[in-house]
């Protein structure tokens, strides 16, 4: 049979959607088709960002509640409605996945296949039963969990990040592997929710990809509240008799076996490439050593008129990136522009307690790329702002990197309350053509409000020697 042949073919529901519909706007006659083999909406919506903020919320409500002790104010939590928790985080986002299938269901001009897709030559997919063809392809894929190769893992009963969503059980017991965003954000979850959570990861850092002493003192302060092992590597998992799941880690520092039991398995070791089920080399696409898609600087494929984005090409697995790299894609495929995605300032955050957040570089980058002698360091802690010293937070902090001969920002990296919050005003300055401290240091700040600890920082730069020069001395303190 002849394949259906379409104006425009996307493999994805999530950002994907903004270049068909901006396509669709300009192009009411053209015809698209929209394949999706899960729920439609993305990752995001689904199984990431939205689903795990509705969860750290009651999270960050729970450890509120137990500082208010600090002043004098007596509270007790009389008890967790996990189950309320989790059905009200699936039926709000249930909503959103009905009204985007609606959408796509109906629309006049899209053919919505929710089904797995496969290449079977250039340009022709074969989806379902369908063949379906366009020269116009995108491949906005996602990424899965990845599931490491680990000695009776496949025998024993696990979660991953997708599959803990669906619980309504709270674990008496939890232990999460792997050490990063996503073990750290539901360690604070569970452990607000009543679990015993032990977060094993086998990288010697908590946290590895945040600043070395962001890392540490999230490591410090999440450790009231769970345990984090850190540069251990799991090699066995066993199911024993009553149900309990044994987990053998090796230190990878003294060689020595540590054992941890738990209820329950949540492995968040990191996520890889969905392209394998894609079939890619049937289409002449290039894909690299890890399976994420190669794209050229303005994001097409090694086949003419295929383009790729978000988690598919693994450049930078945030949503906010994949809504970038949409509108990178629509100029450049719709409007025949030549436009490069802009990666300079790419802003993350960690909703774990304390909250997290960074954009740009690290002060090791900075550093190989400008040389210490050009690298300014500014650096002020919440105490030291009447806000901060109201809320009794000790340690909390904003370190900003500026370069020295231009005073134009390369970094900054937020731990304490509202950082995901307070970061914004230093990432739009990031986006400005000479991205200068000047407007931070000129703009008025209400006083007294959180927002003084960025102004702050940015009035107390130092060489990169004095400041770690002043970290020892406060670390020969504690």
């Amino acid at each position: 049979m002849d394949p259906k042949k379409y104006d425009v073919i996307a493999i994805g529901t999530g950002s994907a959607m903004m270049v068909v519909e901006a396509y669709l706007n300009q192009n009411p006659e053209k015809k698209a088709a929209v394949i999706d083999k899960d729920e439609p909406g993305g990752i995001c919506l689904t199984k990431a960002c939205i689903p795990t903020k509705m969860l750290v919320y009651p999270a960050d409500l729970v450890r509120m509640i137990e500082r208010a002790r600090t002043f004098g104010i007596d509270v007790k939590i009389n008890g967790i409605d996990f189950r309320a928790i989790m059905e009200h985080m699936r039926s709000d986002i249930g909503v959103d996945i009905n009204m985007i299938r609606r959408g796509l269901s109906t629309a006049p001009n899209i053919d919505y296949y929710p089904d797995i897709a496969e290449f079977v030559a250039p340009y022709t997919l074969k989806v379902g039963d369908s063949l379906i063809k366009s020269d116009f392809i995108l491949l906005c894929t996602g990424s899965k969990p990845l599931i490491p190769n680990i000695k009776g893992l496949d025998s024993t009963k696990y979660h991953t990040s997708d599959s803990i969503l669906k619980i309504n059980e709270l674990p008496n017991r939890l232990a999460i592997i792997g050490g990063s965003y996503i073990a750290a954000e539901f360690g604070h979850f569970f452990s607000s929710m009543g679990s015993e959570v032990t977060i094993i990861g086998r990288n010697p850092k908590f946290l590895p990809q945040e600043e070395k002493e962001i890392g540490e003192l999230a490591k410090r302060e999440m450790s009231r509240y769970m345990t984090i092992v850190t540069n251990h590597e799991v090699n066995e998992f066993e199911t024993l008799e009553d149900g309990t799941k044994k987990i053998v880690a090796r230190n990878r520092q003294t060689g020595e076996n540590a054992v941890f039991h738990a209820d329950e398995i949540l492995m968040a070791a990191g996520r890889i490439s969905n392209s394998d089920i894609l079939h890619p080399e049937k289409a002449g696409i290039e894909i690299d050593e890890k399976g994420w898609i190669k794209v050229n600087d303005y994001l097409e494929t090694s086949q003419k008129g295929i383009w790729a984005l978000g988690d598919a090409v693994g450049i930078h697995l945030f949503k906010h990136v994949a809504n970038m790299e949409a509108k990178t894609v629509f100029f450049n495929a719709v409007l025949n522009q030549q436009l490069k995605p802009d990666y300079h300032a790419i802003p993350h955050a960690v909703f774990t307690h304390p909250e997290i957040a960074g954009v740009g570089m690290g002060e090791e980058d900075a550093i190989k790329k400008f040389g210490k002698e050009n690298i300014l360091i500014g650096f002020q802690k919440y105490e030291n702002t009447a806000k901060g010293q109201a809320m009794r937070v000790r340690d909390y902090f904003v370190k900003v990197i500026i370069r020295n001969d231009t005073d134009q920002i390369l970094g900054a990296h937020i731990i304490g309350p509202q950082a995901s919050v307070l970061i914004q005003e230093i990432i739009n300055l990031m986006y400005t053509k000479d991205r200068s401290i000047k407007p931070i240091r000129d703009g008025m700040h209400i006083h007294p409000s959180l927002s003084e600890v960025v102004e702050r920082a940015f009035f107390s730069v130092m060489p990169v020697e004095h400041y770690h020069h002043m970290l020892s001395h406060e670390q020969g303190h504690h």
